[in-house]
C-alpha cells in the first residue's frame, strides 16, 4: 500500500510505500526513509493501488515512478522528543550558520535548517537558485569538518528541484 506523506521543515509531499503492514490514517506521525535519510512526516492520504501493465516492455518503466520513499514505522514519543530537541538545536545554530555564510562570502540567504531524525545530515534551506553558490556552501561546510550538510534551495514557489537529466557522468553529452 502507498501513502502520500508530508515531511520536512519546508514541507514536501512524497509517495511512500510501507515497509510493513501498517494501517495508517490521515495525520498519523510516521518515520520515513527519504533521499535525505530518516525523517518524520505526517500521513496525508492513502493511495489506491496502481494498475500495472504486465505486457509493457521493462524499459518503459521509469525509475522516478518507483517510490524510493518508505514509511519505516509509526513515530514514537521518543521520536517526537528527539525531533523537538533537534528543532531547538537548529534554532540555536541558525545565527552561527548565518555568520559562517557571511565569512565565507557566499551569496545565499539562510531561511531554515533541520537535522534528519538519525542526525546523520543537516539540511540548510537557502533562498537562492540551484547553482554555484549552493555548491560552494556545501563544499565549505565539508572543508570545515561540519559533517554531512545538504544545501536545499528554496524560491517563492517552494523547493527548487534539480533539473531532470542534470548532473552525473554522461548527462551533458561530453562523453568523458
Amino acid at each position: 500500500m502507498d501513502y502520500l506523506v508530508r515531511y520536512g521543515v519546508i514541507p514536501e509531499v512524497a509517495r511512500c510505500s510501507v515497509a510493513e503492514e501498517l494501517d495508517l490514517a490521515r495525520g498519523d506521525a510516521v518515520v520515513l526513509r527519504t533521499h535525505r535519510g530518516l525523517q518524520t512526516g505526517s500521513v496525508v492520504e492513502r493511495l489506491r493501488a496502481r494498475s500495472v501493465d504486465h505486457d509493457a516492455p521493462a524499459a518503459s518503466v521509469h525509475s522516478d515512478e518507483i517510490s524510493a520513499f518508505v514509511v519505516v514505522r509509526r513515530a514514537t514519543a521518543e521520536d517526537q522528543t528527539r525531533l523537538s530537541q533537534f528543532a531547538d538545536d537548529a534554532d540555536s545554530e541558525f545565527a552561527q550558520w548565518c555568520e559562517r555564510i557571511a565569512q565565507w562570502k557566499i551569496d545565499v540567504q539562510l531561511i531554515d535548517l533541520e537535522w534528519t531524525l538519525d542526525q546523520a545530515k543537516l539540511i540548510l534551506y537557502v533562498l537562492n537558485e540551484r547553482g554555484p553558490e549552493c555548491t560552494k556552501l556545501a563544499i565549505q561546510a565539508a572543508a570545515a569538518g561540519l559533517g554531512v550538510v545538504e544545501v536545499q534551495p528554496v524560491s517563492g514557489d517552494g523547493l527548487v528541484s534539480q533539473p531532470s537529466g542534470s548532473g552525473g557522468c554522461g548527462s551533458c553529452g561530453c562523453h568523458n
